[in-house]
């Protein structure tokens, strides 16, 4: 079963967060493999939950685009360099492919061999020449085992077609000499006191126990086979070892986290149709072909507490979407096929997943409870949010129970954890927790910042304000607002760039906005600011 992934928006809050590990620990007790992911760091808030209830952050996803190892190739399609070049052959034969990846012993990626290469090493190469092993030889000739003193043969064929005076009168027999010779007893008697490197006995012939000792004590090896002068001499050449033939020109490899777009371009320029996949420290996986690219695996994810394509993963499009539980409005995300979707207007994504739970006749763990529990308190600012539903408190009710946990107690403690912004830069703070919305053909960025005391903001107002122009510019923003949102006042105050003042006007229909507006009783950035925002642009 392909594992899904579980997360929430790029700026993670303590809600979505949460709500993510929540959510996968109810599908995993269903039987569905899930894993929660953040898309960037923790916040200080969330921090502080998750160590309360020692739960580990869950890992960073960078992005859910299509990889080689989204598609369908040949795993674990690879020869042994030392395999034989017929077995090499055989092995594509039956792959029905016309390349293959070249391994040493410990599976690192040596080249790939083509049966083009394949072609031309029996056509143009040195048939003479051997480098392989004993067993290949034997495997290559059907042979029979008689003496076996080296594993690796490395010499030059020579095959007794002449008389045999003929033969010992003008051939030298030499250490590395491999004689194929049948029952020609003084040709054989000659090449094991020359102590050659190998003797092949064709026509499955015999040899003369005399001629045996003298190989044991020089250390001949002899292979004997069926085969007949003619037809072992050409089998020969094909049991050296593939990794012979390769050549420099096809040691091109793609890693298996290599972006398939980024694949299909390099293939382009390429050219070739089989490509070796690797991983880790170059060991390979497997085979890629061109024509099977099209057969692919997308990575699954749900998504909680967004629905906003420029708030959630890059590479979302390349992703199959299977949920989506939020509380958020419907943003701009669509998918090809009839998905589940839940939206409820509630105070946390974590209430919703409350509901599952129970649907689906799970009991709650205590430490998840906590989590859920620790989501909906941050995102209703302790039930003083205008988003906040009976149905959260209900929900938060339950939770505590369950937790064991004194909802004001906690509460205080998390919410002092998350506002503490000592040795912060600005760029952190205002990134801490920024959403952007595609609304009409402007791109709009909204920054929450939940404090206990604005100020040590309003105390730096300049500093903030021209790094909000700042970041505007480089981020190529038509409006970026900050929002200061302090719970012991009960109201929250903005700060915006240059060109967002008139847009802020029309938003809180006052005639006149400064840098640092107090807005008495706005909490919610979801359901204050943003939908006035979205009417003032329209």
């Amino acid at each position: 079963m392909k594992e899904i992934y579980i997360f929430g928006h790029k700026k993670p809050d303590t809600d979505s967060v949460t709500s993510a590990i929540a959510l996968a620990n109810l599908k995993n007790s269903m039987g569905i493999k899930a894993k929660p992911m953040i898309l960037s760091p923790i916040n200080k808030e969330t921090e502080f939950v998750l160590n309360y209830f020692n739960i580990k952050v869950p890992e960073i996803l960078e992005d859910v685009k299509l990889q080689i190892k989204d598609l369908k190739y040949y795993k674990d399609c690879f020869i042994d360099e030392n395999t034989s070049i017929k077995k090499t052959y055989d092995y594509m034969f039956d792959k029905n492919i016309t390349g293959v990846p070249i391994i040493d012993k410990n599976k690192k990626f040596k080249g790939l061999i083509t049966t083009k290469m394949i072609g031309n090493e029996l056509i143009k190469g040195d048939f003479t020449k051997i480098n392989t092993s004993y067993n290949n030889i034997i495997e290559i000739l059907d042979g029979e085992e008689i003496l076996k003193f080296d594993e690796e043969i490395n010499g030059t064929i020579l095959a007794a077609s002449f008389r045999s005076t003929t033969i010992l009168n003008t051939v030298e027999f030499k250490s590395d000499t491999i004689m194929i010779v049948g029952d020609r007893h003084s040709i054989i008697e000659a090449a094991v006191n020359s102590k050659i490197k190998l003797l092949i006995i064709v026509g499955n012939l015999e040899i003369k126990e005399e001629h045996l000792q003298i190989a044991r004590n020089n250390k001949v090896n002899i292979i004997r086979t069926h085969y007949d002068t003619f037809h072992t001499a050409r089998l020969m050449s094909f049991s050296n070892y593939c990794k012979n033939i390769l050549t420099n020109t096809r040691n091109i490899s793609f890693n298996e986290n290599d972006y398939y777009d980024d694949f299909k371009e390099s293939c382009l320029k390429l050219g070739y149709n089989n490509y070796p996949v690797i991983g880790s420290g170059k060991k390979c996986l497997g085979l890629i072909r061109i024509t099977d690219i099209n057969e692919m695996n997308k990575k699954q994810v749900i998504l909680v507490d967004h629905n906003e394509t420029s708030q959630s993963v890059e590479g979302l499009d390349e992703a199959e979407i299977l949920e989506i539980i939020d509380h958020h409005k419907i943003g701009t995300i669509s998918t090809k096929m009839p998905i589940n979707f839940r939206n409820m207007t509630v105070g946390s994504t974590n209430t919703i997943i409350y509901s599952m739970y129970n649907e689906n006749n799970i009991v709650i763990p205590s430490d998840i409870a906590g989590l859920m529990l620790s989501g909906i308190l941050s995102d209703t600012l302790k039930f003083t949010s205008p988003t906040t539903t009976e149905y959260d408190r209900y929900v938060a009710k339950r939770l505590a129970t369950i937790s064991l946990i004194n909802i004001d107690e906690f509460a205080s403690k998390m919410f002092k954890a998350g506002t503490n912004l000592e040795g912060k830069t600005l760029d952190e703070i205002i990134d801490g927790d920024i959403k952007i919305f595609d609304i009409g053909n402007k791109k709009v960025a909204i920054s929450q910042v939940i404090t206990l005391n604005s100020e040590d903001i309003l105390n730096k107002k300049e500093e903030y304000i021209n790094k909000l122009n700042e970041i505007k510019n480089n981020r190529y923003f038509d409006l970026l607002i900050l929002c200061v949102t302090d719970i012991i006042k009960n109201g929250s105050f903005i700060f915006y760039n240059e060109s967002s003042e008139s847009v802020i006007k029309d938003a809180l229909n006052v005639d006149q906005v400064y840098e640092g507006y107090f807005i008495e009783k706005c909490l919610s950035r979801k359901k204050q600011l943003v939908p006035l925002v979205m009417e003032a642009i329209k």
